[in-house]
């Protein structure tokens, strides 16, 4: 399968397409056909090692980037319970794996996916995952302001708006 690639830490030039293994899910594990992955500050980090002890401090881990992704479910492991192949999908991969979602297939635990609603596309449900989520955690659990000059509860509020911001482009495979 193809993958976005990164052996070192650096600009985005570090990043190459190539051949890798497709991963075989765990027990616990869904493997997922990846139709649409966002990108975010978290891959930037990743990517540039700003996060070395999360991410490897020679080099990365793991070496393909992805946190947010949306896809059809292929297989399951023999744990899963919520899930089944053919159903749609979205959610995140950071854990014990590392990430993923730049490749054509990537593994997910339960706890980290939800069923895609019908009503939005795959790319839709892709940039809704950290971003969304933690504007919405911001303005619910924590009563954020997005009025407010400073504070992480107006930043959450800008990731929401920047997911869903007119200069967002959209890649398809």
């Amino acid at each position: 399968m193809k993958a976005a690639v990164y052996t070192r830490y650096g600009p985005p030039d570090v990043v190459q397409i190539q051949d890798v293994e497709k991963p075989v899910p765990k027990d616990n594990e869904i493997l997922i056909d990846v139709r649409a992955a966002s990108v975010n500050p978290l891959d930037w980090h990743f990517m540039r090692g700003d996060v070395r002890l999360l991410t490897g401090v020679l080099a990365p881990k793991h070496k393909v980037l992805g946190a947010e992704i949306a896809g059809r479910v292929e297989a399951v492991g023999k744990d899963v319970k919520q899930f089944q192949p053919g159903d749609e999908v979205f959610g995140g991969l950071f854990g014990g794996k590392g990430m993923g979602g730049f490749a054509e297939y990537a593994c997910s635990i339960e706890e980290r996916l939800a069923l895609k609603p019908a009503a939005i596309s795959f790319e839709e449900a892709a940039g809704a995952t950290v971003a969304a989520l933690t504007a919405l955690q911001g303005l619910r659990d924590k009563g954020a302001d997005p009025a407010r000059p400073k504070g992480f509860g107006r930043w959450r509020v800008w990731r929401c708006g920047y997911v869903r911001g007119p200069d967002c482009q959209i890649v398809r495979r």
